[in-house]
């Protein structure tokens, strides 16, 4: 719904200047509206994945429609465009991941009620060609065809359609508290699509009719999209389980001091990159997977199904065989996270196990230093005991020569016995100074 626009001398319009995102947030809410379709009608609807599809190639694409030559990028600007074609309408809606097509046109003669396994491509409004030269690898492809039928007995619209499929296994419910009944097989036949059927009373108007096809096609398309995390998730598996035994082998490791330090360091290390590369290579898609997972059950809740005795609902259907799958690729997402940070715990163990060695090694070296600064005391003491008794032995020289030149100048004296009775005095003489000397040292220092 579009709101009309004041007229620029509309005094309501005399507001503050626009935040650069008002106008795309407030237009996000009308973004891919649901489709009209007046039934009878076939919607086939095709989604690729666009990795590979950048928005260039599908405006080239888009221009070989009919009349569409003069598309721009501009036009694909806001990812939904509908383009009105000779016999039908085509929806086109870009996503991060996939790019969907949806064409609307009438139901094709011969493919009502009471028709069974109808032919339905040969009279689509786009050429084959066409769809089959849409840029991206197919993810999903749905022929859904509605028709007016009565409700009024649940059982009898329900072996409608049970012939309309060629009497194959179908599941059916009822939409909406029974506004309409669902049919499908969720089979992909020989052409690489599969079918759906509506049946609804002939006053469906056409925007219910639209939410009831977009309902029911984008569960289908994201149920496709929650399923790629599953692939990924198996391949995985081997990986995480050789993982957890080589954390245990280094876990156990830890007890063997003979081991060295750096050997477990690098195989942790090793460990550590390989679980971290996973986690970066397929944490998205994981993450993807549970978003998906959520918009398909929101989808499956907008139905309301009401079951029709006999047979089960789509959505229970879906569930029973969707939620294995979902379990898988959450427990992996979980074992993938649990193992990272036990590779983290054991990273701190290896590595408080290395501060202890270290510390040891430190006290270790402290005790050497200290005996080695011992020895170095008793040798000083030694060296000082030998330099008291040098220093004594040049002073006592000094001494004798002192009074030999004495006695030789005639002073009564004698060197011999003046020498001797002078070692006495010039040891404790230069004892003295030397300690002295230290307790000068130690005052200082």
């Amino acid at each position: 719904m579009n709101a009309a626009v004041p007229p620029a001398d509309d005094p309501a319009a005399a507001l503050p200047p626009d935040d650069e995102l008002r106008r795309v947030l407030h237009d996000e809410v009308h973004t891919r509206p649901s489709a009209r379709i007046h039934l009878p009608a076939l919607v086939v609807s095709l989604a690729v994945l666009n990795e590979s599809a950048d928005r260039a190639a599908e405006l080239s694409h888009l221009q070989r429609l009919p009349g569409h030559r003069g598309l721009t990028l501009a036009d694909l600007s806001r990812n939904y465009l509908v383009l009105e074609l000779p016999g039908g309408v085509l929806h086109w809606e870009r996503h991060t991941e996939f790019t969907r097509y949806m064409l609307v046109q009438p139901l094709p003669p011969g493919a009502g009620a009471g028709s069974s396994e109808p032919e339905l491509l040969s009279a689509l409004a786009i050429e084959p060609g066409w769809i089959a030269g849409i840029p991206g690898r197919t993810l999903a492809a749905i022929k859904l065809a509605l028709l007016h039928a009565s409700l009024d007995d649940p059982q009898a619209a329900l072996e409608q359609g049970r012939r309309w499929f060629g009497e194959r296994p179908v599941v059916a419910s009822l939409m909406g508290g029974g506004h309409s009944c669902v049919v499908t097989d969720l089979q992909l036949r020989a052409s690489g699509y599969e079918r759906m059927l509506v049946l609804a009373p002939p006053q469906t108007s056409a925007t219910r009719a639209g939410r009831i096809s977009q309902r029911l096609l984008e569960f289908e398309i994201y149920r496709l999209m929650a399923l790629r995390g599953l692939p990924v998730a198996k391949a995985l598996g081997p990986m995480l389980a050789e993982a957890e035994a080589e954390l245990a082998r280094i876990t156990a490791q830890l007890e063997d001091k003979a081991l060295s330090d750096q050997a477990l360091l690098d195989r942790l290390t090793a460990l550590a990159v390989r679980v971290e590369r996973a986690t970066a290579e397929n944490g998205y898609r994981f993450s993807a997977t549970e978003a998906y997972h959520a918009i398909v059950r929101q989808r499956i809740a907008e139905l309301r199904e009401k079951a029709i005795p006999g047979t089960q609902t789509v959505g229970e259907f879906m569930q029973r065989r969707l939620s294995p799958a979902i379990a898988t690729v959450a427990a992996t997402a979980q074992r993938l996270a649990s193992l990272s940070q036990r590779i983290e715990r054991t990273g701190a163990l290896l590595r408080t196990r290395v501060d202890i060695a270290t510390e040891a090694q430190n006290q270790e070296l402290l005790a050497r230093l200290t005996r080695g600064q011992e020895l170095q005391l008793k040798l000083q003491s030694t060296v000082e005991g030998l330099s008291i008794a040098a220093i004594s032995y040049y002073v006592v020289s000094l001494l004798f020569y002192g009074a030999k030149a004495a006695h030789a100048a005639g002073v009564p004296v004698y060197p011999e016995l003046a020498a001797g009775l002078s070692i006495p005095l010039v040891l404790w003489g230069v004892w003295r100074t030397v300690r002295r000397i230290h307790a000068s040292l130690q005052h200082s220092g």
